[in-house]
């Protein structure tokens, strides 16, 4: 069972999702505001905030931006719901920080689906099959799975939940080249067609701007033309 944080300034979406989310066994706290919502979920840590982007005063992108930089609240994941359809409006959600992205109207059993898959990556514990060896070593990068540390002869540099997922199911399976669709299902744990490229295409870029010396002509995730991305062994020899 997980706590839920629900921020919106409608206070129709907050009893329908109040509603609906206690049907899925969870436990449901809701704030108006950006404000209150920070209040409260430094008073009562969730595990997941569902955050509304148009809201007066404090708006959503700001409110995910002051989560990713409050030392008790940064790992937290959050999921975007809101009526901001477009590309750009998704781009920048993902950009302050954010998980997921999910359009209003929406499916609630497609929202269900979505708080599943972000809870499991945000889980503590793992089955044992999947428990990382403590480092993997492609070249000269070093990605230490304790710490979640990524060591480059440039820096070293500590990784969110988020890349460090991402950035170790590349280098796990370095010079394998995978779609937006394999990551969602591989490392979101999303079911077949579900989930949005631009998710994938966010996270790519803010991995690259953490590792890469130089992101905008990245050396070692690499993005392979009209097929994926891929974390190529052959930069990181020598």
């Amino acid at each position: 069972m997980a706590q839920i944080l629900v921020i919106d300034d409608d206070d129709l979406v907050l009893r329908t999702l109040q509603r609906a989310l206690k049907m899925y066994e969870h436990q449901v706290m809701t704030a108006s505001s950006g404000i209150e919502g920070m209040q409260l979920a430094r008073r009562h840590r969730p595990d997941l905030f569902i955050l509304d982007i148009m809201m007066p005063g404090v708006d959503g992108y700001q409110v995910c931006r002051q989560i990713r930089g409050d030392p008790l609240l940064q790992d937290v994941p959050v999921l975007f719901l809101t009526a901001k359809a477009k590309d750009e409006d998704k781009i920048e959600g993902f950009r302050a920080g954010g998980d997921d992205y999910l359009v209003k109207p929406f499916n609630m059993q497609e929202l269900e689906l979505r708080v599943k898959a972000i809870l499991r990556r945000a889980a503590p514990e793992k089955p044992e099959p999947e428990v990382p060896a403590n480092e993997v070593t492609v070249g000269n990068v070093v990605l230490d799975c304790r710490t979640f540390k990524v060591m480059t002869p440039y820096q070293t540099v500590l990784l969110t939940n988020v890349q460090f997922d991402l950035l170790y199911h590349l280098m796990s399976h370095a010079d394998q080249v995978f779609n937006s669709q394999q990551l969602l299902q591989d490392v979101w744990d999303y079911p077949r067609d579900t989930g949005s490229p631009e998710l994938v295409r966010a996270h790519i870029k803010n991995l690259r701007e953490k590792i890469e010396p130089a992101p905008s002509d990245p050396i070692y995730i690499k993005t392979i033309q009209g097929h994926g991305y891929s974390f190529s062994s052959e930069a990181t020899r020598g």
